[in-house]
């Protein structure tokens, strides 16, 4: 592995939340699937190093500490008010089975620090969804697990929306049963609509997702907005926090300000199932904000790309003003480190974050706004609560951000709405002059 792929994968990628992994790892890293990511050696070769158990436990007991780089522990230990137990690996190695919701929900349910932080149609409440919130993964619904349609082969699970789109043909299982990638073309064709012509007609451009997830966070609320650059504030010379009307933090002293919303429409754009993401090396203009953190790929014009709905997740994060370039900030660690979470002096943990991570930092530092979009893909609605025509096509629907092409309802042309007017009144003279000729005649 070269030294630039290592630094790619080990942490030159950022985003909103963590900001990123590097001097961070052993909290950051103990919801990754792997064991001893402590430090920036951590080598991604090692099959030993792969945490299989947490996977795989079928008991609901197999925990990993906070704090320790995706290991468990070996005797009792307190974070917060919680405290973790060593594992029974005798009874945990005999409930081994394949994944289930519980398993992938540990993690990508609570990703970025908590529940529903991150993806705005992953939390808690899609452990046991209703029909409403999940038609798919509830148990009255298809009780679908994770990895129905996240399939796996050699242990690579598909569905991630990276460089690579999660999956590169739109295939019907009943064309090809050997379909890798699934899409929701696999099970439902590309004409799902029976006898509704019309619907299918839409399938080429819009993707399901976006008639049939009306709204995500439709059970708890999810974080639409992190502001890093309130961090810091103290009472009595200590952290402290402050509850929304949801019992969510809205203001924490170690992370920042917050907005948290439930019932979020999303946004949508044309996407073809790629990102592109700005790296830790990349220049950027801080005067064109809010600066796209990741780019979603797509347009009108690529035959791939459909209208997608998705979370944008806006916050205001830390920067170099002279290198126009992101920093990283050491938040967890010792006092002696310099860790933010310890001295909350941004401009100590930024030089030392970024000495760890071999970057040139200027010694300054201010904020900038950003956004992040994640793909919206659960939270699929019962069909009767899909979207109406009307909810797009008005002039102040849905898709009215979305320009640069004509959509019946919401757009007009002069020349369009000229001949449609003249048609209406050829049509009404037609009707007028049959009706007086009929009353002429039967005079006679």
């Amino acid at each position: 592995m070269t030294r630039r792929k290592k630094w790619v994968r080990g942490g030159l990628t950022f985003n909103n939340y963590c900001i990123s992994i590097w001097s961070n790892e052993p909290r950051c890293t103990s919801c990754h699937a792997g064991f001893g990511w402590k430090d920036r050696h951590f080598d991604f070769s090692r099959q030993d190093k792969v945490d299989c158990l947490v996977c795989h436990d079928q008991t609901g007991t197999y925990k990993k500490f906070p704090t320790l780089a995706g290991y468990p522990v070996s005797e009792p230990k307190k974070f917060g008010q919680k405290t973790f137990y060593p594992p029974d690996y005798k009874t945990i190695a005999q409930s081994v089975g394949r994944p289930t919701r519980y398993n992938c929900g540990t993690c990508h349910f609570f990703g970025g620090g908590g529940d529903g932080v991150k993806h705005g149609d992953l939390d808690s409440s899609m452990f046991n969804p209703s029909r409403d919130l999940d038609v798919h993964m509830s148990p009255k619904g298809a009780n679908f697990t994770c990895v129905r349609c996240h399939s796996t082969e050699a242990h690579k699970i598909a569905g991630r929306c990276y460089k690579q789109p999660a999956f590169r043909e739109r295939k019907s299982l009943l064309e090809d049963d050997q379909i890798k990638r699934i899409a929701c073309e696999s099970c439902h064709s590309a004409t799902p609509h029976k006898n509704m012509a019309k619907l299918n007609d839409h399938t080429d451009k819009v993707a399901c997702q976006s008639c049939h997830i009306p709204t995500f966070a439709r059970k708890l609320p999810t974080k639409m907005y992190w502001d890093w650059s309130k961090a810091g504030q103290l009472k009595d010379n200590k952290p402290y926090t402050v509850k929304d009307e949801f019992g969510k933090d809205k203001y924490n002293s170690l992370k920042g300000e917050f907005v948290w919303k439930k019932n979020v429409v999303p946004e949508y754009l044309w996407f073809n199932g790629s990102m592109d993401y700005i790296l830790l090396t990349d220049k950027v203009d801080p005067q064109k904000q809010p600066i796209k953190i990741n780019r979603v790929i797509g347009s009108k014009d690529d035959p791939k790309s459909r209208i997608y709905p998705f979370k944008v997740h806006r916050g205001k994060q830390p920067f170099d003003p002279i290198n126009n370039t992101f920093v990283v900030p050491h938040l967890f660690g010792s006092k002696e480190s310099k860790a933010y979470w310890k001295n909350f002096d941004w401009g100590a943990a930024i030089e030392a974050g970024m000495k760890y991570a071999e970057l040139p930092y200027s010694g300054k530092y201010s904020f900038v706004e950003t956004e992040y979009y994640f793909p919206t893909t659960h939270m699929v609605a019962p069909k009767e609560k899909a979207l109406n025509c009307n909810e797009c096509h008005s002039k102040n629907g849905r898709l009215k951000k979305l320009t640069g092409f004509y959509m019946p309802g919401r757009d007009s042309l002069q020349v369009l709405d000229v001949l449609g007017w003249s048609g209406v009144v050829a049509a009404l003279l037609g009707v007028l002059i049959h009706g007086l000729l009929r009353i002429f005649y039967k005079k006679d």
